[in-house]
């Protein structure tokens, strides 16, 4: 079977809705997770669309809120693949918000979320491959790349740190905690 390819423009994808006060938290300003819960959406339609299965969240990589929400506000998300792997995309949402009266906007977050390609079984199945167009997608191909390999990086000492020895609890005097052991 002749492996396909498709470009990132096919996989663009965006959504805008008015954040109401129902979407607010007990501050006034918009729910980090009621924005977490449209990015899934935005990603699992993004991933959809690209891969033409039915797409589940694997991992959710670096959600940083850098300006607040307001009640009233237009958020805008927009979503494309950045990597594939063979089940498994991962896509880059950019999230701004637009003050509707004066028209001036914002940058809110950008986030990556890793989504797998499910099988009528659902088994994980094979996506297209990425067609890169521009310096652009092929950055952003490379920075997943980073991405990946730093979180193996992390698993790797999870699994292999010695969090009991002796050199480890002395260190913990440098940081803003007591270890009192039972």
């Amino acid at each position: 079977m002749k492996k396909t390819y498709k470009s990132v423009k096919s996989s663009r994808i965006s959504i805008s809705q008015l954040m109401l006060p129902s979407h607010s938290n007990f501050s006034g300003k918009i729910h980090g997770g009621y924005i977490l819960s449209l990015m899934d959406q935005i990603a699992f339609a993004c991933a959809s669309k690209f891969s033409g299965n039915y797409c589940v969240t694997a991992s959710v990589d670096t959600v940083d809120f850098l300006n607040p929400i307001e009640v009233g506000e237009l958020v805008i998300m927009k979503a494309s693949v950045n990597y594939v792997g063979r089940s498994s995309m991962i896509i880059g949402i950019r999230v701004e918000s637009e003050n509707i009266q004066t028209g001036k906007s914002k940058h809110c977050n950008s986030s990556y979320f890793t989504m797998v390609a499910k099988d009528e079984t659902g088994q994980n199945t094979e996506v297209p491959g990425l067609l890169l167009n521009t310096f652009e997608e092929v950055r952003r191909f490379y920075n997943c790349i980073q991405q990946i390999e730093a979180r193996k990086t992390r698993n790797r000492h999870e699994i292999e740190f010695d969090y009991k020895s002796d050199e480890a609890l002395k260190n913990l005097e440098n940081y803003n905690v007591k270890v009192e052991m039972n």
